[in-house]
């Protein structure tokens, strides 16, 4: 990026940060007119092209038939690219009335406070559950609504090969690491990893927090404060320890191997186990159809058999501009999208890839495979927010620490000190306290 766009960018956020935005402008959706025999009042609405669309449209589309309202939809580049666009355009007093954006440690750096639209009074509150609160509000105010249904990071494997050598899901890490010792014995490749697109190379790392928790509930507050490090929280620093512990196993072209390289070789039998996110099924249903329900998912094990759980990633929140001239509307529609008739619309056209984050629902009969392995950690209680959604901090650095330490180039304990002054970077640039 050239030093004039550097330049242009960290005035935009500094104009975020100091809540320098400019008043007026907002949405172009107008919003005049009103219902049913008047001119079509205008909700205007950014989303990620990567988005999963289907079921949101279903929901839009329900209720411009029910309220005589029209939504139009702008489309963002995903990434980085996205993200600034999202800034900038808060920055700038031009954002739609609606958007789809991260929750947990990403939603800090909208100043949320200063530009989003607080939900906490609203009558839906109660009805979510308590992962995506924590995920979508900051300073105890919730400023989102789920978009999706949760999804984990876990463990995705072959039921087919588990049947033909006669493996059962495993309780802890060590009857983990002597399933893929049976794999390899088999002449199969226990442990896919797809670090040509290095944010995969994260996921057992990340997906660890359950067992974090399980032993050091403190860890979220006292690592945001700065008082516990990676390299010296004996349960934390299991993480890094699990790449170099099940590198005997993996594919023998991991760093040249994609995502989709990956979730192919899965589900054709080319391997056994691969560390990922659960909507990693849709996009498996998409191009495989029902071969997804081949695929089933466990948590990433801890030593504790009688305590395994899992990992919970909230989904993107929808959020209200807080300028936007049409905020009762867009409270109406926020409304709708939680309410029974919603989901309703929702699940009509999408297979969740886990539960919902609305208290209560019931999920498909036809759900994967793969989610239905979820359902008795959920039913259960046995669940733990991913880290990101409990802490501001996450250094940018980490899924390249974590090659390094899959690949052997570094040790987990120096992976693990190279992430602690990682982090140390971010938490003094977001100003918190301890760093």
């Amino acid at each position: 990026m050239k030093l004039f766009k550097k330049m242009a960018f960290t005035v935009l956020i500094l104009l975020i940060s100091t809540g320098a935005v400019f008043a007026g402008g907002g949405s172009q959706g107008g919003g005049s007119g009103g219902g049913a025999g008047g001119k079509k009042q205008v909700l205007t609405f950014l989303y990620d092209k990567s988005s999963a669309f289907e079921g949101i449209q279903a929901v839009i589309d329900a209720f411009e038939v029910k309220y005589n309202v029209e939504v139009e939809l702008e489309v963002r580049p995903a990434g980085t690219e996205g993200d600034n666009i999202i800034k900038t355009r808060l920055a700038t007093g031009d954002m739609t009335d609606i958007f789809i954006y991260n929750t947990g440690s990403l939603l800090h750096a909208l100043n949320p406070e200063r530009n989003l639209v607080d939900l906490t009074g609203e009558s839906y509150y109660g009805n979510l559950d308590n992962a995506f609160v924590t995920a979508a509000s900051v300073n105890n105010r919730l400023y989102g609504i789920p978009s999706a249904s949760a999804m984990i990071g876990g463990w995705l494997y072959s039921k087919k090969i588990y049947k033909e050598l006669g493996l059962q899901v495993p309780r802890t890490w060590a009857e983990l690491l002597a399933n893929l010792e049976k794999c390899k014995a088999a002449g199969k490749t226990g442990l896919l990893a797809s670090y040509k697109e290095s944010w995969t190379a994260q996921l057992i790392i990340l997906s660890d927090e359950y067992n974090v928790k399980a032993l050091a509930p403190n860890f979220p507050a006292d690592y945001t404060a700065g008082k516990a490090k990676y390299a010296t929280t004996p349960v934390a620093l299991r993480g890094f320890q699990k790449y170099a512990e099940t590198r005997a196993y993996l594919n023998s072209d991991f760093m040249a191997t994609t995502y989709n390289d990956a979730m192919d070789m899965l589900i054709n039998g080319k391997g056994v186990h691969w560390p990922m996110l659960t909507n990693a099924l849709s996009n498996m249903y998409a191009l495989y159809g029902d071969k997804v329900d081949d695929i089933g998912v466990f948590g990433q094990p801890g030593d504790d058999p009688n305590n395994q759980g899992l990992t919970v990633w909230a989904t993107d929140g929808l959020y209200i501009y807080k300028n936007s001239p049409n905020v009762e509307l867009a409270k109406k529609f926020f409304e709708f999208y939680v309410s029974e008739e919603g989901i309703k619309a929702f699940l009509s056209v999408v297979k969740p890839n886990g539960p919902m984050h609305i208290k209560n629902v019931s999920l498909p009969a036809n759900v994967y495979e793969g989610v239905r392995d979820m359902l008795p950690y959920f039913n259960s209680g046995k669940t733990a927010p991913a880290l990101e959604f409990e802490s501001p901090v996450k250094g940018p650095n980490l899924e390249q620490l974590c090659i390094e330490v899959g690949s052997g180039n570094l040790t987990p304990q120096a992976g693990a000190a190279a992430y602690d002054a990682d982090v140390q970077k971010q938490a003094i640039q977001l100003g918190l306290s301890g760093w």
